[in-house]
């Protein structure tokens, strides 16, 4: 299996603030760290209260992103239908905020809201979860079996930034099938592609 999960340097890698990224293939079986984060609607969340009873999808996104928002009537759609099968899926936004201010808490409740969306939408204020989980970029797909082993770092799908084909590949859906039916992910995955995550200056923290 391919391991290629990378620590990226934070100290010098925010100065870069590069307009994309591709994210580090999968580090099968790592273990998702813990977290108690701030939902858009005033509750907190964790990986085992989020965890479904076959896995669970952890995402960073953002609102100001245009790959989040190219994709996000797709995500909203897939999430829902994954938690049919027992997958569910928790959201996280960890941008810097005072540079970025369209990715405030405010604005998080507000998206939230006008977008219905169907899984907790949590505030990473002080970024430390962003880093825990070497998250990249948004969006940035972390897919855990029902153990919180980590089976799938990849792609939402293949379109990008694009409009869908009609045989466009659902990437990230069907990599949680599988680890729905199966508890192990696919071998064979796509670096997700986006938005460098906006990290805040050494000052700031």
């Amino acid at each position: 299996m391919v391991k290629s999960f990378h620590k990226f340097n934070y100290d010098t890698e925010w100065r870069k603030n590069l307009a994309s990224l591709i994210t580090p293939l999968c580090d099968f079986g790592w273990k998702a760290k813990d977290f108690n984060l701030l939902s858009t609607d005033g509750s907190y969340w964790t990986p085992s209260k989020a965890l479904g009873k076959k896995g669970l999808v952890v995402m960073f996104i953002c609102n100001h992103c245009p790959y989040v928002k190219a994709i996000l009537d797709r995500l909203i759609i897939d999430i829902e239908e994954l938690s049919t099968i027992g997958v569910n899926g928790i959201a996280i936004s960890s941008n810097d905020v005072e540079n970025y201010p369209d990715d405030s808490y405010e604005n998080m409740q507000k998206i939230s809201s006008e977008r219905n969306f169907n899984f907790p939408y949590l505030f990473d204020g002080t970024q430390q979860v962003a880093k825990d989980y070497n998250a990249i970029c948004t969006p940035d797909f972390f897919g855990f079996n029902q153990q919180l082993e980590l089976q799938y770092r990849g792609r939402f799908d293949s379109t990008g930034r694009g409009e869908p084909s009609e045989s466009y590949e659902r990437d990230l859906f069907n990599a949680m099938k599988l680890i729905a039916k199966t508890n192990s992910g696919p071998v064979e995955q796509l670096h997700s592609i986006g938005c460098s995550i906006k990290w805040k200056e050494i000052n700031q923290i």
